[in-house]
């Protein structure tokens, strides 16, 4: 089981990772896995990172609530349909169905073969590449008050659902799709970390009926994970959309292909097991 002190080592493992296209699901997996702690499981990941995502929301506070407002009152007043808090609410509605769909299909294996470490190593690798690729190739001219459309959406939304299997990064999966088509860097991580707030609260608030029970952390534990998450998460959300700025993601594509290339070892050598 987790401890008071694991709690708050993996809370800070969820608020510094994240935000940063690393993957937090691999880090908490695999932090266990060295530290010879129980794999914490899903449902415990689920829930703390709703620490991280109250973060978003009070970091991007205002035009939460211009988007909201704005969207609510477009069901009324046909004026506002085109504004674009209006469009950027039917978007992240649109964005986030992908992953509503194939959480609920996949639940059993999100659960057990996709908590599979060669699989992590592997995916960590793949996506690392795949992120140099876009971040090389994109334009950088995009941005999403003018050019985010339904389809944009869609795809930013399947690249989410990739994230449900931890390796891939919810934020650099999005961020990927947002630099393929061509948007700015900051705002594909900006779209990114809006689109997670659906699909992370409702999988947290879902997964709350499992804390406490067989094979699943204490209460206790998982609030205070998820209370160290949003405070060190909020920090990193703020540093990281101050850095994509100005700087390529190079330095975390070397960090996934390094420890990609570390999981894959440690397991092959018996260091840590494939399943917790």
């Amino acid at each position: 089981m987790i401890g008071w002190l694991e709690a708050v080592i993996l809370g800070l493992v969820q608020g510094l990772t994240e935000f940063l296209p690393i993957s937090s699901s691999a880090h908490i997996r695999v932090v266990s896995a060295f530290a010879g702690w129980p794999d914490p499981g899903a449902a415990f990941t689920a829930v703390i990172q709703i620490g991280t995502e109250l973060a978003v929301v009070i970091y991007f506070r205002q035009e939460l609530w211009q988007i909201i407002s704005t969207w609510t009152r477009s069901l009324f007043v046909k004026e506002l349909r085109s504004h674009w808090a209006a469009r950027m609410g039917w978007y992240i509605i649109i964005g986030t169905l992908p992953i509503a769909v194939l959480g609920l299909v996949l639940k059993d294996q999100i659960e057990t073969v996709f908590r599979d470490l060669r699989l992590v190593g592997t995916t960590l690798i793949v996506f690392a590449l795949i992120l140099w690729f876009a971040d090389r190739t994109a334009r950088n001219k995009l941005t999403l008050e003018k050019h985010l459309s339904i389809t944009h959406a869609l795809i930013y939304g399947f690249a989410q659902a990739l994230a449900l299997i931890p390796g891939v990064s919810r934020s650099g999966g999005t961020t990927t799709a947002g630099l393929l088509l061509d948007y700015r860097r900051e705002d594909a991580a900006k779209y990114s970390f809006l689109l997670a707030m659906p699909a992370v609260f409702a999988s947290g608030l879902l997964e709350l009926f499992e804390i406490g029970g067989e094979n699943t952390p204490d209460w206790g534990p998982t609030i205070v994970a998820t209370v160290v998450s949003f405070i060190v998460g909020y920090a990193a959300v703020a540093w990281f959309l101050r850095y994509i700025s100005t700087h390529r993601f190079t330095p975390f594509v070397i960090y996934r292909i390094l420890l990609g290339f570390f999981i894959i070892l440690a397991v092959t050598a018996g260091w840590i097991p494939v399943i917790g």
